[in-house]
Formats: C-alpha cells, sequence, structure tokens
C-alpha cells in the first residue's frame, strides 16, 4: 500500500517536468525559427538607415567647400564654377562632373575634387603657367607649354617672349609656337625678343640684338637649340636651324 502511495504521489510531478521540457523545446524549434526573420529585420533597418544617413539626410550634406591652390584666380571664381554645393548631399555630387566645370575656368590646367566626410568638399587646382604673351584681337594673353591661351595682361609681364601670329596661324600652330618656346634653355629664352608663327612648320625667333633664327616645327627642338648656340658666335643676319643637321647662316 505505500509503494503505490509513493507512486500517485510522484506521478504529477514527473508529468509536470515533462511538459516543462515540451515547452521549452517548442519555444526553442519556434525561437530558432523566428530569430532568422528577426536579425533579417534589424540588417534591414540598418541598412535603410543608412542608406537615408548617407543619401537624404542633412547629416552628411555639405556644409563646407575648400579651395587648395588657386594663386591668380580668386578662391570665390572657383566656387562659383562649381556651383552651389552647400546643403547638397555629400555621397550623391557627381565629382567628375564638377572637374570638368572647373576646368572650363581658362586659368585652370587641371582640376581634383574629393570628397572629405562628413560634410566637406575639397578642390585642388592646378593653374595654367604662361611661358609667353600672345596678341589676339587687340589683347595680350598668356600662354602655357600646352599652347591653351589664357589670363589677360595690360602690359607684357617682364621675362616672358612675344608670339606674334598671321591671321590664319590655327590652334595648332599656337601650339607647336608655345612647344618651341617650353623647350628653349633659359640663356637661349634670355636673347628671344619675339616669336613669329606663321604656319605650324614656319616659326622663327627674332632675337634681342634683331637677327632671325628660322626654326621650322616643334620637333627637335632641343637638338636645334643645342645647334644654334655655337652658331650663334659666328657672323650673319639670319641662322636656320630648321634642318638641324644641316644649318646654316646667311648674312
Amino acid at each position: 500500500m505505500p509503494s503505490r502511495t509513493r507512486e500517485r504521489s510522484g506521478a504529477p510531478a514527473s508529468v509536470e517536468r515533462s511538459r516543462r521540457a515540451f515547452a521549452r523545446r517548442q519555444w526553442a524549434r519556434r525561437w530558432l525559427a523566428w530569430k532568422y526573420v528577426v536579425a533579417a529585420v534589424l540588417l534591414l533597418a540598418l541598412v535603410v538607415g543608412g542608406v537615408w544617413l548617407v543619401f537624404f539626410s542633412q547629416v552628411l550634406a555639405v556644409k563646407q567647400v575648400e579651395v587648395v591652390g588657386a594663386e591668380q584666380l580668386s578662391v570665390d571664381s572657383v566656387r562659383a564654377a562649381a556651383g552651389d554645393l552647400e546643403g547638397e548631399q555629400l555621397a550623391r555630387l557627381d565629382l567628375p562632373g564638377l572637374e570638368k566645370r572647373i576646368e572650363s575656368l581658362a586659368e585652370v590646367r587641371d582640376a581634383e575634387v574629393t570628397r572629405r566626410w562628413p560634410d566637406t568638399i575639397r578642390i585642388v587646382v592646378e593653374e595654367r603657367v604662361a611661358i609667353a604673351v600672345v596678341e589676339i584681337g587687340d589683347n595680350l594673353r598668356g600662354l602655357d607649354a600646352e599652347g591653351a591661351v589664357f589670363d589677360h595682361y595690360r602690359q607684357p609681364p617682364d621675362g616672358l617672349p612675344r608670339v606674334e601670329t598671321s591671321p590664319d596661324a590655327g590652334r595648332d600652330a599656337l601650339r607647336e609656337a608655345a612647344a618651341v618656346v617650353a623647350s628653349l634653355p633659359g640663356d637661349l629664352a634670355r636673347k628671344v625678343d619675339h616669336v613669329e608663327v606663321a604656319t605650324v612648320d614656319q616659326i622663327s625667333l627674332v632675337l634681342r640684338d634683331e637677327r632671325t633664327v628660322l626654326w621650322g616645327s616643334a620637333d627637335e627642338s632641343e637638338l636645334k637649340a643645342e645647334v644654334l648656340g655655337p652658331l650663334l658666335s659666328r657672323p650673319g643676319q639670319t641662322y636656320d636651324v630648321s634642318v638641324p643637321g644641316q644649318a646654316t647662316v646667311r648674312p
């Protein structure tokens, strides 16, 4: 009789333990299924929040435009060429497009635009450097080593040779003339009063003592300058180095 009593009294406890174990297993299975859903929802929320923060919120919008390298140009003119950027989303800016707009300024040889998180655009400009002065339409303009025309002068700057062109010389002829001037060594450049350009292969140097050097095109300019150096010690009025291997001096 006592053993039956123990069995009856112990039965409810074991059933309760089994029920609890079953409930835990059920909960574990349900959590295993739901935890991936919860993780996916959290991940989606993070992605959506990140996209909103970067592309649409004002937290990462442009608040500063930094300009580096502007000396001839004013900082304001560079900013004006770039456009009104303040308040624009930093991540959505078209950097190559900005660079092209800034490079449209005649004085700018190259521009590089970068993002500086969280709120700054940095513009680095490389300005053109004049190696000669050319008169175009009664205006004195700078000419750089690539043949680009830029800047305006009231008076020719000291130390820069003049380039005189015929009306039909064309842009290619200016590029050739620029290449010639850029190739001249310092001692020879100081002797040049101006450069006369008729066509791409008819370029002449007129020296300060009024002697003339027939240069031809910009081809082999370094060799032509090397040949011309000792040639100028010979008396004459016209020095032809257009074919450097057959240089001549004429009275």
